[in-house]
């Protein structure tokens, strides 16, 4: 007999993300509402108590500092119980002696994971895969990582992906290969025949070719 597969809402970059309510560590939020003015990252985990998870926590939580920096929120998600999710965060801090500052939803209804294709079934259908979700504060996703089970995340590549999308919203600009806060950018590209020629003049750029710029900011 065949089985029929629960369908996703294709998430886009660009587009605006689902919104929901759900409990947390920190009592129950919703999304559109929680941390208005600021960016967030929505990321999922398998499962409290598993090891690599707990790397991934650690760092999150090191790196705490230098997101709320940039005016970004952490937001954990798993599909595991609120009362769970507690006893996790109090056991990392007794055995590593870090705190966990940020909430973490308890996803026991996968109405998140669901929601946010979180749970792919090759891999698990009772777990969430390591996914990370930029959303900016008009709560628009903005880039998505997804990692599998047994892989953890590269959190100076999450923290880089930040600084990239804040900078080309702050100045029209895109972000070369492996660009990093300090490095040059790189200018759109002319629309037409008179801006390319004026382009190979620009006196503050540094040009390849008309279609290929870079500047410092």
């Amino acid at each position: 007999m065949e089985t029929m597969k629960e369908e996703y809402t294709l998430l886009e970059l660009n587009a605006p993300v689902p919104d929901f309510e759900a409990v947390t560590t920190h009592g129950k939020i919703r999304l559109s509402e929680w941390n208005k003015d600021k960016w967030v990252i929505l990321f999922s985990h398998p499962a409290d108590f598993t090891p690599v998870c707990t790397t991934e926590f650690i760092a999150f939580a090191k790196m705490n500092a230098e997101f709320e920096k940039r005016g970004v929120a952490l937001l954990g998600n798993s599909i595991d119980s609120v009362h769970s999710h507690i006893a996790w965060v109090r056991n990392i801090k007794e055995k590593f002696d870090v705190d966990i500052q940020f909430p973490i939803i308890a996803d026991l209804d996968m109405k998140v994971s669901k929601a946010f294709h979180m749970v792919h079934e090759a891999s698990s259908s009772t777990a969430a895969v390591r996914a990370v979700f930029f959303i900016d504060p008009k709560r628009r996703l903005r880039a998505m990582i997804y990692y599998p089970l047994n892989v953890g995340r590269n959190f100076d590549e999450i923290l880089r992906a930040v600084d990239a999308l804040q900078t080309v919203d702050a100045n029209a600009v895109a972000c070369p290969a492996d660009w990093r806060p300090g490095d040059k950018v790189i200018v759109p590209s002319p629309v037409t025949t008179k801006d390319a020629e004026a382009r190979m003049k620009h006196p503050e750029y540094e040009v390849v070719d008309w279609y290929f710029s870079k500047k410092s900011l």
